[in-house]
C-alpha cells in the first residue's frame, strides 16, 4: 500500500483542523456566534438545555430614607428551551486501486485532503441550507430560523411545509404562535418573539426605513449585545446596496471586508452578507418573501458534544470493499436566549 492506515488517520485529522477553523471562519453566522463566545461544547446527554430570558426577575425598590419596604414579588424569569440533538457522519474514503494508482505518499494525502474538503464544503452548505431556510434534506434535525416554511425556495434550497419550531415568524410582533425549544411563543409576547418588517415590494420607498424600525425595535428588547450580523437574499443586498452613495459603498464595501474577504456592506454597525437561502417565498404566506435576518449573535449559542466536535476516527478497511474510510462524527445544534432582539425583513426583493 502507498502510505500506512495510522499515518494517512493522523494526517488527516490535522487536516481536519484546519478545515474546521476555516468552517467558522466563512460562514458568518457561526464565525460571528464564535466570536461572541457562545460556541459551547458540553456533555452529551438526550437533549440540549438552553436557558432563556423571558421576564424580568424582579423589582427596583428606590431607598430614599432606607427604611422603604423592599419588593420581594419575582417572576419566573429563566426558563430552559430543550432541544434535540442533531446527529450526523460523512465518511471520508480512500480506496486500493487509487494508493495503487498514485505514487507515493503525497498523492495519497492529497486525494484524502480532497476529499475531506468536499465533505466538510457539503457541511457548510447544509448547515447553511437548514439553519437559514429550513431546507437542507440531510440536517433536518438541525433548529431553522425559518418558522415559516417555503412555496418558492432561494439558490440553494428546496421547499419545505411550515415549521412551527422554526425561530422566526412572519406574524406581527406579539401575534406568533410557533413553539421553540418546547416554549410557546404567545405565553412571552415581548421576549420570545421575533421583530417583524415590511419593505411591500418597494425598497426605494420602503426599504430603509423598515431596516431603521428593526434596529430600533431589536435594541430595545435585546437583554444585552445589538443587531452584529445581517443576513440578505441576493436582490435585497443589491437594493440596499444601490441607496449607498459612492463614499458610503465604498467604506462598506472595500475598506470593511472581514477577515477572509468575503463581500460585506455594513448597516448601523452590523456587518451585512449575501445569503442565496433568503429570498424565499413563505409556504402559506401567498407572495410574502424573507429577504433579510437581523441577527445579535450576543443571543445565540451553538452547541457540540464535547466527544462528537469533528470527531474523526481511525481509516479503516470497509467490510466487502477494497476501501477504507474515517468518519467523521458530529453532533451539534443551534440554540437562541431570546427572539426580541433579532428581527426579519419581508418583501425586499424590489
Amino acid at each position: 500500500m502507498g502510505i500506512q492506515y495510522d499515518i494517512l488517520a493522523s494526517t488527516l485529522r490535522i487536516l481536519r483542523d484546519r478545515e474546521v477553523d476555516n468552517t467558522f471562519r466563512t460562514i458568518p453566522l457561526l464565525e460571528a456566534v464564535q466570536r461572541a463566545g457562545n460556541v459551547e461544547q458540553v456533555n452529551g446527554g438526550q437533549k440540549v438545555d438552553h436557558p432563556v430570558i423571558l421576564a424580568e426577575h424582579s423589582n427596583i425598590t428606590q431607598l430614599a430614607t432606607g427604611y422603604e419596604s423592599v419588593n420581594l414579588a419575582v417572576k419566573d424569569a429563566l426558563r430552559t428551551a430543550s432541544f434535540d440533538w442533531c446527529d450526523f457522519v460523512a465518511p471520508v474514503v480512500i480506496t486500493e486501486k487509487e494508493q495503487l494508482s498514485n505514487k507515493g505518499p503525497r498523492a495519497i494525502i492529497r486525494i484524502a485532503e480532497a476529499r475531506l474538503k468536499s465533505v466538510m464544503g457539503m457541511l457548510k452548505r447544509e448547515w447553511c441550507k437548514q439553519t437559514v431556510a429550513g431546507t437542507s434534506t440531510i440536517l433536518t434535525d438541525l433548529n431553522t430560523l425559518n418558522g415559516e416554511g417555503t412555496s418558492n425556495a432561494g439558490a440553494w434550497g428546496g421547499i419545505v411545509a411550515a415549521d412551527t419550531t422554526g425561530f422566526f415568524e412572519d406574524a406581527a410582533f406579539g401575534s406568533q404562535t410557533n413553539t421553540i425549544g418546547g416554549i410557546a411563543k404567545g405565553s412571552f409576547t415581548s421576549s420570545w418573539q421575533n421583530q417583524v418588517a415590511d419593505a411591500a415590494n418597494n425598497f426605494g420607498n420602503n426599504g430603509l426605513k423598515a431596516m431603521s424600525n428593526l434596529i430600533i425595535n431589536t435594541q430595545i428588547y435585546a437583554p444585552e449585545g445589538e443587531v452584529d450580523i445581517i443576513l440578505a437574499s441576493p436582490l435585497s443586498y443589491e437594493l440596499y446596496r444601490n441607496e449607498l452613495t459612492d463614499q458610503e459603498r465604498y467604506t462598506s464595501a472595500e475598506q470593511m471586508k472581514d477577515l477572509v474577504g468575503r463581500m460585506a456592506l455594513m448597516y448601523n454597525g452590523a456587518m451585512m452578507y449575501i445569503d442565496p437561502n433568503l429570498g424565499f417565498t413563505i409556504a402559506a404566506g401567498g407572495a410574502v418573501k424573507v429577504s433579510m435576518y437581523f441577527l445579535n449573535s450576543k443571543l445565540f449559542t451553538v452547541y457540540f458534544d464535547k466527544d462528537a466536535y469533528f470527531e474523526m476516527g481511525d481509516m479503516e478497511r470497509i467490510s466487502g470493499y477494497a476501501a477504507a474510510s474515517s468518519n467523521i462524527m458530529v453532533r451539534t445544534q443551534l440554540a437562541t436566549s431570546h427572539l426580541a432582539g433579532h428581527g426579519v425583513l419581508l418583501n425586499a426583493e424590489a
